[in-house]
């Protein structure tokens, strides 16, 4: 094809900026395709596609790929033709994507283009994971650094992950911090360290708030892990909340030795043994004009709750306690030391860090300061280290054993080795002999560096490593089980807490502040369980391998029973979460649950330009654009002074013009959810009268509430669905935005996850296995 076809075929695909093809263009096709459509859209002169393909050579497509991947895009999510002009059937719309794309493709396939990889800064999250791979020190310390830039949605961007001379004070600071903790100081100094509520329940990380750690019977209690870095007594204080309790109540405590290393502190209420309840009911049953909420009638004093501190789920010991009414609660926990320190201690950290001892006598104790410093630095620097890397550290080591013993030389040497460039960055140097601008596969140890802050936001551990330095990684098979065993391991969690934390915005949560008048049952424990909700789904699709279409169709959620009562589900008790199945269809997935209802409303009401827009931009990949500038404020009440509901208020809104175009797209799926309120409890009315969920998507689709827009969805958009997941995970995997040149290894990643029915592990195999990750492309000339 070239010449005049060619020009008109540019002239079609011009006309195509608002419109769409009949048909995929042929021969046969061309003249009535150019008569029909280039004159109705010139007679319009429509141009909201914002997309000009005057001049592309269509026999080259590859080389137009820019161009044509948002022709294919805007063809597929519907914007083109726009709404109002006349609209071809759906599956000629998806056969002229088809051909788009499939060309694009041949010519990817045919001339790769993974990309080059920038140096990369560890993140916060990565920092801290590293630190506990490496030492077994999990106290998060990447909290001590400053917050990390976002870039297309996520804080692992090397792009974005920036130096700066306050961060590397950080750096400093921290290692000298981590590496006294690690090996262990008797002469630290007392400190004190509070851990409240709220603040554990909203962290990134499950690993923060062990919930499991206390009785299935128990309440109102909480749980975490604290690094006590030396043998030593330490005094643990709690304070009550709820009810008559007030802040400066007269805290519990009680003064111990324990021994060094990560524990498990909890505190709770036992229901068995309590007699809060029995009082709370009393006082309601009792006169004196009936109970509150929180505790007994007037009149009637709640008999004393009994409390137990646990250290590693043993009771240390049990308290009565007259504070908080008949439903008290542990507002924080304080842990004060160490106090008459005993001794470094027996830690998992040190035995990590000593793979040896020195001879008793002390006269040669460098051999196993190498040997350790070797360990470490292998670990550390993910890749076999040389001399020129150990000397350096042996400096540091030697310094540090004039001034102490050998445990503080190892110290020393240590903190060096938490600020060097080769722990805090992932560098990927160019290989020799390369062609400029040609395409290479990465070396093993670089591709299980990949994989291992891919899966893990950490470093590769020892078998892993083992495997690069053999040079077996490469080989698809034993990759394949690689992935496997990783997704198999606790430290996935990361993708949890990190990469759907982010891609799903469950991280605005903590920000969100529902209005307490428009919304009296919200409060901190349900933020808590919205939160262990979505962590906990997504947590077990991985686990258990789903297919990641059950985001959007599950029939199952994990609630406990504040949650359950919340979403009217029957017959769960306890605060521990459990996996439930749904009899309610609307309930079910990803928007049916509190947490992304919470965070696409505003506090005071729902907002269906919101939840309309997350689905656009989190599930479909189609965000609209940026609203214009002074957008009229959406008024609750009519002129009359009438309250109306939110789809009079927006139909209204949508009258306006400049308004229309992307509030179509948007409005229809927020509408389907209007049954939830602006924290996802169900109802029926909306300012009197009853709501209606029902919508219809642009390719003409109608569906009718949560239910029926979750079955549209994966019945008409199902692609658009898939694409989107993998585009945002292979963003994540990558460290970078995706390009125009990286939507081919998208769809080859889809298509590849298909032939297991788009399993968890299947789509992260094809990532793993996909060009982009693999390969890399020589610098320019």
């Amino acid at each position: 094809m070239e010449g005049p076809r060619a020009r008109k075929l540019g002239i079609l695909f011009v006309c195509m900026a608002p419109c769409v093809l009949a048909q995929a263009p042929t021969a046969a096709s061309e003249k009535a395709l150019l008569d029909h459509y280039c004159v109705m859209c010139h007679s319009q002169k429509l141009k909201t596609g914002n997309v000009v393909l005057e001049g592309i050579d269509l026999t080259e497509m590859g080389a137009s790929a820019e161009v044509l991947e948002k022709v294919a895009r805007k063809v597929k999510t519907g914007e083109m033709p726009p709404a109002g002009m006349p609209r071809p059937a759906a599956a000629k719309s998806a056969e002229l994507v088809t051909w788009i794309e499939d060309a694009i493709d041949r010519h990817a396939a045919a001339n790769p283009n993974p990309g080059r990889p920038v140096i990369h800064r560890l993140n916060r999250a990565e920092y801290s994971n590293a630190i506990r791979d490496l030492l077994g020190v999990d106290t998060k310390p990447g909290t001590m650094l400053p917050v990390d830039d976002s870039g297309f949605g996520f804080d692992n961007m090397g792009a974005v992950l920036s130096v700066s001379p306050a961060l590397l004070e950080r750096y400093m600071t921290a290692a000298r911090k981590i590496s006294r903790l690690a090996i262990g100081d008797a002469g630290l100094k007392p400190v004190e360290e509070e851990f409240s509520a709220r603040e554990l329940g909203m962290r990134s990380g499950r690993n923060e708030r062990v919930s499991d750690a206390l009785p299935f019977d128990s309440r109102g209690g909480l749980a975490f892990q604290y690094y006590f870095p030396v043998d030593a007594e330490y005094q643990v204080r709690v304070r009550i909340a709820g009810g008559d309790a007030t802040s400066n109540a007269t805290p519990y405590e009680l003064r111990l030795p324990i021994k060094a290393g990560l524990r498990t502190v909890g505190v709770d209420f036992p229901r068995d043994s309590t007699k809060a309840e029995i009082g709370l009911v009393a006082g309601r049953r009792g006169g004196g004009g009936g109970g509150a909420a929180g505790g007994p009638g007037r009149g009637t004093q709640a008999p004393p709750a009994l409390m137990d501190l646990r250290l590693d789920g043993g009771k240390l010991k049990q308290f009565s306690v007259t504070e908080g009414g008949g439903y008290p609660q542990v507002d924080k926990v304080i842990i004060d030391g160490p106090f008459n320190a005993t001794g470094r201690g027996e830690t998992a950290s040190r035995k990590k860090i000593f793979v040896c001892r020195p001879p008793a006598d002390g006269k040669d104790d460098e051999p196993c300061a190498r040997m350790i410093l070797t360990t470490l630095a292998h670990r550390a620097f993910r890749r076999p280290v040389t001399d020129a890397d150990i000397r350096p550290l042996m400096a540091f080591y030697k310094s540090g054993r004039q001034a102490g013993d050998f445990d503080n030389g190892i110290e020393q040497a240590l903190r060096a080795m938490l600020v060097s460039p080769d722990f805090l960055f992932r560098v990927e140097h160019d290989a020799a002999g390369k062609a400029p601008g040609s395409v290479y596969q990465v070396s093993d140890l670089e591709l299980a560096s990949r994989l291992s802050f891919f899966l893990w936001s950490s470093i590769p551990d020892d078998t892993l490593l083992g495997l690069a330095e053999k040079g077996k990684l490469d080989n698809p098979a034993v990759l394949t089980q690689q992935v496997k065993r990783m997704l198999d391991d606790p430290k996935s969690q990361a993708l949890v807490d990190n990469f759907a934390d982010q891609w799903l915005t469950l991280r605005n949560l903590a920000l969100s502040k529902p209005d307490p008048d428009a919304f009296p049952e919200f409060d901190e424990s349900l933020r808590q369980g919205f939160l262990e909700e979505t962590n906990l789904f997504v947590q077990n699709l991985i686990r258990e391998d789903r297919p990641i279409t059950e985001l959007v169709d599950a029939n199952y959620t994990f609630v406990n029973q504040r949650l359950a009562e919340f979403y009217g589900i029957p017959n769960i008790y306890g605060s521990q979460f459990r996996k439930v199945t749904l009899t309610d269809p609307n309930r079910g997935g990803l928007l049916g649950q509190g947490a992304i209802l919470t965070v696409t409303s505003y506090p005071n009401r729902t907002s269906v330009v919101q939840r309309g827009k997350w689905i656009l931009e989190t599930l479909l990949g189609a965000p609209p654009p940026p609203p214009p500038p002074d957008i009229p404020t959406l008024e609750a009440s009519a002129k009359d002074g009438h309250a109306r509901t939110m789809r009079q208020a927006m139909e209204e809104h949508r009258s306006n013009a400049v308004c229309a175009s992307c509030h179509s797209r948007m409005d229809p799926l927020g509408f389907a959810l209007e049954n939830y309120d602006g924290v996802g409890k169900w109802r029926t009315k909306d300012a009197g009268a009853t709501i209606d969920p029902s919508g219809k998507l642009p390719d003409g689709t109608t569906f009718q509430g949560p239910a029926g827009l979750k079955k549209a969805l994966l019945a008409s958009h199902r692609d658009e669905f898939l694409v989107t997941v993998t585009a945002k995970f292979l963003t994540y995997a990558l460290g970078r935005g995706l390009e125009y040149y990286d939507m081919p290894a998208v769809r080859s990643i889809t298509h590849q996850a298909a032939k297991d029915e788009y399993r968890f592990s299947a789509l992260v195999t094809a990532i793993a296995q996909s060009t982009p990750f693999q390969m890399r492309r020589a610098p320019e000339e």
